[in-house]
């Protein structure tokens, strides 16, 4: 089990910083010896990368790391997008109180802080991304359904669909207080129909919040050295 681990680990690490490229074919003797472990936890651990979705079976066997292009990418956040548009519905249709809101109000104000201070530097991104995330499962913990849950945590395997996916592509962009302001108060207009127990505008605001997701990706492309700072960037496939 602890080898298992350690190659399963290592091998994402390896695919996500670009130390195996798009396309490469994984030899398991090679990568037996380079992570020296045995070919059996080697093999659980692509098994389980395959499920991820971040190598696929290659033509003559074994395995290959998986390429990404932009429409599948896009595709997939819409996904996610329909998902957690979904969730925010039956959480502003279950009613909770405002005591099980209060941690998404917190996390918000808290947001608030960053997006307002004169330079955002990678430190203040990381922690944005932390919080963003954390407002996102509070979100999907409301909405009380394991189905979702679990469909949700298939898509977010692949780390090109995650809510904070792109947030690093634009650490320098002059723009990066922009998006994530109007992103922010998406998450406040949200946190308000939940209060109100608005279902349908709740899912829109959700659907919508995740296209600023689509349009950091199409920004990231079009300036593709911020793709180096985004995981797993070197996998997306340029047009």
């Amino acid at each position: 089990m602890r080898q298992s681990l350690k190659a399963l680990l290592t091998l994402r690490n390896w695919i996500l910083d670009g130390t195996l490229s798009a396309g490469e074919r994984l030899w398991e003797p090679t990568l037996a010896t380079r992570l020296m472990v045995s070919r059996t936890p080697l093999r659980e651990a692509l098994v389980r990368l395959e499920h991820e979705g971040l190598v696929e079976a290659a033509e003559r066997g074994g395995y290959a790391v998986r390429g990404f292009s932009p429409d599948y990418l896009k595709q997939t956040i819409e996904i996610r997008g329909t998902l957690e548009g979904l969730a925010a519905r039956q959480a502003a249709e279950a009613r909770h109180p405002a005591s099980r809101l209060a941690p998404l109000r917190r996390l918000v104000e808290h947001i608030d802080t960053i997006v307002s201070q004169a330079q955002l530097d990678e430190e203040a991104l990381n922690r944005y991304v932390t919080l963003n995330g954390e407002f996102h499962q509070h979100l999907l913990a409301l909405a009380e359904s394991m189905a979702l849950s679990e469909a949700l945590e298939r898509i977010g395997n692949l780390p090109f669909a995650s809510p904070s996916a792109f947030v690093m592509s634009y650490a320098h962009s002059a723009s990066a207080h922009r998006i994530l302001f109007i992103a922010n108060d998406q998450h406040r207009c949200l946190v308000d129909a939940l209060a109100a127990g608005e279902g349908a505008r709740a899912e829109q605001i959700a659907r919508e919040h995740a296209r600023i997701a689509q349009r950091n990706l199409d920004s990231a492309l079009a300036h593709p050295a911020g793709l180096d700072a985004v995981s797993g960037g070197a996998l997306i496939r340029q047009p």
